[in-house]
């Protein structure tokens, strides 16, 4: 009888304990449960721009190489022995210039010889022409005279064309380049020696797809950059090639533009925007401000935080000091200003984040265009997207500009 009312002891104590384990899990599990239902986490700092229409200029972008309008690779025409080299490096020459002379001794040697006998020829012919105005010369020898003196002179202007042919001369005005060859070469006809490449005007070529093709006119502007997003040179279309690559689809077209300080350089690889009419009341938002997903394009919206009954929480109505006899009163000669107390600050409602999805549109200098999911006054996250989610409470500090440079920020003190 001892036994089992122990073990009814034991047996009652066992389920206390199961009891209060289970009891304290639970209540832990709740407590829990109710802690982070109620935590909230902190409001994010973030920038933002109001939405409002504006003026949008399209474009047709591409990328372009550079070239100059009057370029070309020199080339001697004939064999000879380099005896003197007058230009240099990068030196501006203008039209007619020689550049290069080839040892040229011997067509001398044979022009003057030529001239020699060309002009025994001419005297022989005057002495014809002579006897037969005085009736006592045959016309044959006359005949004969006249096409020996024809002759000799044809053979004066050849050998002096081929005299001519050992000097290189600049066929336009320009820079010259690198030189190829050096003296006492013997070259040989086709020899590269030099580049020309007139820097003042240059020319773009670039690609555009087919279906842009009815965009583009003769005379349209365009824009050129090297790089950095900055487009400072300026030109204008020449030409559009009338046929379609039909392997790539593209369509080459030609641009010429203004080089005087010849920050051009031809075989550049640069940017070119080919501008259209300007638009009006486009919604634009920085792309910044665009986030892309497997899901799709959206943005981050602030709104106001609504209430968990639906409606803003009724104001505390305000209770009035009541006055200490123990402190003198205020406008005294013992008062104090640092016994005032200052006016509590009004408490900023509360403001989270929607997340939007959009549709964009077309991209132009860091702006990206919105066809569908906002509206015209919504405010927009523009920076920090990463670490934002729905629902998240945030603060609106336009101070710092995170879209722009470092050097453009403006920071208000």
């Amino acid at each position: 009888m001892f036994v089992i009312k122990r073990f009814i002891i034991a047996f009652i104590l066992l389920v206390l304990v199961c009891g209060g384990i289970v009891g304290f899990n639970i209540f832990r599990d709740n407590a829990i449960q109710q802690f982070f239902a109620t935590m909230k986490p902190p409001a994010a700092t973030v920038s933002t721009v109001v939405v409002k229409p504006g003026n949008w200029t399209p474009g047709v972008e591409a990328i372009g190489t550079v070239s100059a309008v009057r370029g070309v690779d020199l080339t001697v025409e004939t064999t000879g022995i380099v005896r003197d080299i007058l230009f240099q490096a990068n030196q501006k020459v203008a039209a007619g210039v020689v550049l290069l002379q080839l040892d040229d001794a011997a067509e001398r040697a044979d022009l003057d010889a030529t001239k020699a006998q060309a002009a025994l020829d001419q005297t022989a012919l005057t002495r014809a022409i002579e006897l037969q105005r005085r009736g006592v010369g045959a016309e044959a020898t006359l005949d004969t005279a006249r096409a020996t003196a024809s002759a000799s002179a044809s053979q004066v202007n050849r050998l002096q064309a081929v005299l001519d042919q050992k000097q290189l001369t600049a066929p336009f005005s320009g820079t010259v380049g690198i030189p190829k060859i050096d003296l006492g070469q013997y070259l040989a006809p086709g020899t590269a020696v030099v580049t020309l490449q007139d820097l003042e005007t240059m020319r773009v070529d670039f690609s555009v797809p087919e279906q842009q093709l009815p965009l583009l006119k003769i005379g349209q502007t365009v824009r050129l950059g090297i790089g950095g997003g900055d487009m400072p040179f300026t030109g204008t279309i020449r030409g559009i090639d009338p046929k379609i690559d039909p392997a790539s689809r593209l369509v080459t077209v030609r641009a010429e533009v203004a080089n005087p300080e010849g920050k051009l350089t031809p075989g550049q690889f640069v940017q070119v925007r080919v501008e259209l009419p300007e638009e009006n009341n486009v919604l634009a938002l920085p792309q910044t401000a665009l986030t892309s997903s497997l899901y799709g394009d959206f943005v981050f919206v602030v709104r106001p935080a609504k209430a968990s009954n639906g409606a803003a929480p009724a104001p505390k109505p305000e209770e009035k000091p009541v006055a200490d006899a123990s402190k003198p009163a205020a406008g005294t000669a013992s008062a104090k200003p640092d016994d005032a107390k200052p006016a509590p600050e009004e408490k900023k409602p509360e403001r989270v984040l929607a997340q939007v999805f959009v549709k964009p549109g077309r991209r132009n200098d860091g702006m990206v265009e919105i066809l569908e999911g906002i509206a015209v006054g919504d405010e927009v996250v523009t920076a920090g997207q990463n670490r934002l989610f729905n629902g998240m409470p945030v603060v609106v500090d336009n101070t710092v500009d995170p879209t722009k440079p470092a050097n453009e920020r403006v920071t208000r003190q």
